[in-house]
């Protein structure tokens, strides 16, 4: 069983960090960013080619953070890999110990740096949540076909509060967890009012009983990195007060009020019903995940002793 899982199942908050793979094959450059983020989280989402753009495998990335003893995610996006190398990666996966995947649709290659690459999108990404449901728990492949061993996975997907129209985020929200998701990573929350809107949709349909919501946070490097997500990523909500707020502090001073930022947010969001844990989405900012997970109450994270079976608290 995963760590992430274990920490929901006791009731804590599970707190989870990114991390993005090099643009090259150095193993030393991943394991940087591990070793910033341990201790610090409950297990590392490893992204998979994030913006279409290539880099180190999502997979391989994994393996590497296994080798220093920490917990991944693995992130799969549909935009690649047709059934066959989905399922058959979901397989090597479980074999070399990962226990948790994030299924994902994937930047569109056109976002990328080799926009002429074809997109796949054999599944869609509620159908990916399906296939790894009936594999971990029915044993079967697509088509039917029995498994020597399942893959044993918790199994995660995405959700995003912003996009519109609402009731249709709610919707897809609700397949996903029929599907087979057993957590959910949302979108990075700026726009609160909107975010506990979504909250109170999904908690009058009874879903946050059924699948554990980790809210998505990014803290802001400078006041033009928040303009630009703004006005240039697809789905991302951040309020005019948040930008001018950035814009009020020095240069020299914005990462610090983006830290800030951040950790106000996390305080709130704790006291939504509903919400169990937290996604760190500190881009390229891996040293911020340790700050602003202690500022915001999350330290220590609780750590099986396998042994003994109990658990205890590392800092």
């Amino acid at each position: 069983m995963s760590q992430l899982k274990k920490v929901l199942d006791m009731g804590e908050l599970a707190v989870t960090a990114e991390c993005g793979p090099p643009k090259g094959a150095d193993p030393d450059a991943i394991l940087k960013k591990a070793d910033l983020l341990s201790g610090k989280v409950d297990a590392i989402n490893v992204t998979d080619n994030q913006t279409a753009i290539v880099r180190m495998s999502s997979l391989a990335a994994c393996s590497l953070l296994l080798s220093r003893g920490l917990e991944p995610v693995l992130q799969v996006v549909v935009r690649d890999r047709n059934r066959i190398a989905l399922q058959s990666d979901i397989l090597g996966a479980s074999a070399i110990g990962i226990k948790n995947i994030l299924c994902l649709s994937g930047d569109h290659q056109c976002f990328g740096n080799q926009p002429q690459a074809l997109g796949v999108f054999d599944l869609d990404s509620i159908q990916l949540v399906q296939t790894i449901k009936n594999m971990r728990d029915q044993g079967t492949v697509l088509g039917g076909d029995s498994l020597t061993k399942s893959p044993r996975l918790f199994i995660g997907a995405a959700a995003n509060p912003f996009a519109d129209p609402l009731e249709l985020r709610v919707i897809r929200l609700a397949k996903k967890i029929r599907a087979g998701a057993d957590f959910i990573q949302t979108q990075c929350v700026y726009n609160l009012q909107r975010f506990q809107e979504w909250m109170r949709m999904i908690r009058d349909k009874g879903l946050t009983e059924q699948v554990s919501i980790l809210a998505g946070v990014t803290p802001l490097k400078s006041a033009g990195m928040a303009r630009y997500m703004k006005n240039k990523v697809a789905g991302m909500d951040i309020p005019d007060e948040v930008i001018t707020r950035m814009e009020g502090v020095p240069k020299t001073r914005q990462r610090k009020e983006g830290i800030r930022i951040c950790v106000e947010t996390i305080q709130r969001l704790k006291e939504l019903q509903g919400i169990k844990g937290f996604h760190v989405m500190a881009i390229e900012w891996e040293e911020a995940v340790g700050e602003i997970v202690e500022r915001a109450g999350l330290l220590p994270r609780p750590s099986l002793n396998q042994d003994q079976r109990k658990f205890f608290y590392v800092v």
